[in-house]
């Protein structure tokens, strides 16, 4: 009988793959047959979770479920006849001895993988020859958060030959007919499986799908289409980005080969924690200390701001008490992506004199026989 991945976990169909992953870890832990648990019943939830833990698995399985019926059109050498996933899952354990080894389940997703993908974008062109991606970590001050920054870096990466402007051929030399492929760019590859033999497109191993080869290859890159050096990249960090996001600069990583698809840069953005300011969202919270006459008459405290040469200033009304939080509007973080900014939280807090002179002394002491 054809077994319900998800009933297994114990989750919905439209599960996320973060509830996935816990459903799994919860019961992987009570099951484990280390731990005293069923064999079977942990086999099962590792089967459950190796699909549905994987995106284009999961997919698979939601299509067709675990009996693949009605392929007669389109695969398995023309039969018809359904193909129960569960029992064949069963038989590949017990012939390379349980999961993880022999056969095993992730060997079956390969082959499904390749065949569900012949003659598609994986493995076509645009991956093999597209540059590579890169990430950059960058450290701001809380400040700089307050506005847009310009940033200038210096990167060794790819960059397309400036000799033969990304082809691969030296000037003045023809590009010729890839003999490999003919001009097509794929090759036919046949393989043997359970199902019988498959045959699926494949990148040309020597054009690397580009269906044609340079007469004679640039002297500077070797053909490559792109050399190493250092380049310096300038990127603008918006306003009130907050710590852990990732800006994506399209084309700005390494150059394709022969002329592809350059990669993208992707910086990640660290805020430094601020000596005075903590940072909550786009809110700002900040401590202020002031003396016991200042809360017992009220008076007009000046507030430490981030912005340079802008003075913040909070009356703090007679009477107010230590502890007390008081809310100033658009001083906080700008939004990201959006119009306004957070608010600045300022905390009172009463400072203790720690050294006081004779004459302090003496006006407390007579405070203290008025019973303040």
């Amino acid at each position: 009988m054809p077994q319900d991945y998800y009933k297994i976990l114990g989750v919905s169909r439209d599960a996320s793959n973060t509830e996935i992953k816990k459903a799994f870890h919860r019961l992987a832990h009570k099951y484990h047959p280390d731990k005293g648990g069923d064999e079977k019943e942990f086999q099962k939830l590792n089967e459950a979770y190796q699909v549905l833990s994987d995106k284009q698995k999961r997919s698979q399985y939601d299509q067709f479920g675990t009996t693949f019926e009605g392929m007669g059109q389109t695969g398995f050498g023309g039969q018809n006849a359904g193909f129960d996933f569960g029992s064949f899952w069963q038989q590949a354990q017990s012939q390379g001895g349980g999961a993880g080894q022999g056969f095993g389940f992730e060997n079956l997703g390969d082959i499904f993988e390749e065949f569900f993908n012949t003659g598609g974008r994986r493995g076509g062109r645009e991956d093999t020859m597209r540059g590579n991606d890169i990430q950059l970590d960058i450290e701001i001050g809380l400040e700089e958060a307050l506005s847009s920054q310009e940033k200038h870096f210096s990167i060794y990466k790819y960059e397309k030959c400036s000799r033969c402007q990304g082809t691969g051929a030296e000037p003045g030399t023809a590009m010729r007919e890839c003999s490999t492929c003919r001009g097509e760019g794929q090759v036919q590859q046949m393989k043997k499986t359970i199902f019988g033999t498959i045959t699926h497109s494949t990148v040309c191993p020597a054009c690397n799908g580009l269906g044609k080869l340079p007469e004679k290859p640039c002297n500077v890159c070797k053909g490559q289409g792109r050399i190493k050096k250092e380049e310096k990249i300038d990127v603008t960090i918006p306003a009130g980005l907050d710590s852990g996001q990732v800006l994506k600069f399209r084309e700005k990583g390494d150059a394709g080969q022969k002329g592809s698809e350059s990669g993208d840069l992707y910086v990640r953005v660290f805020v430094k924690k601020h000596p005075v300011f903590e940072r909550q969202g786009d809110d700002l919270y900040a401590m202020a200390n002031v003396n016991f006459s200042q809360i017992a008459l009220g008076d007009e405290v000046e507030i430490p701001g981030l912005e340079k040469n802008k003075k913040i200033f909070l009356k703090v009304p007679a009477g107010t008490e230590s502890g007390k939080v008081f809310r100033i509007s658009k001083k906080g973080i700008p939004h990201f992506s959006s119009y306004g900014r957070g608010d600045l939280y300022i905390k009172i807090n009463v400072a203790a004199p720690k050294h006081l002179t004779k004459k302090q002394k003496e006006l407390l002491n007579k405070l203290r026989e008025e019973g303040l």
